[in-house]
């Protein structure tokens, strides 16, 4: 994994993810806490990837989408 920071247009788009995330979270009304549990994340993962401050895994944004109930693509745009 390289040490360096990434580059400011990867920083944008997790952040953009992370709207995106937020967006579909608060349009179910579910908590953060409720849709860590869904998901079967920490809550505060699932702030940091909302934040666009975690690296997240695929995995995590699966499981988040399953959670949600929309596609993948939704979230990543």
């Amino acid at each position: 994994m390289p040490s360096d920071p990434p580059p400011a247009w990867v920083l944008t788009r997790r952040r953009q993810i992370g709207d995106r995330i937020r967006t579909a979270r608060t349009g179910r009304k579910l908590s953060q806490e409720k849709l860590a549990e869904l998901a079967g994340l920490d809550r505060k993962t699932v702030n940091r990837i909302e934040q666009g401050t975690h690296a997240t895994s695929v995995d995590h944004l699966l499981l988040i989408a399953d959670a949600l109930r929309v596609p993948l693509r939704d979230l990543v745009g």
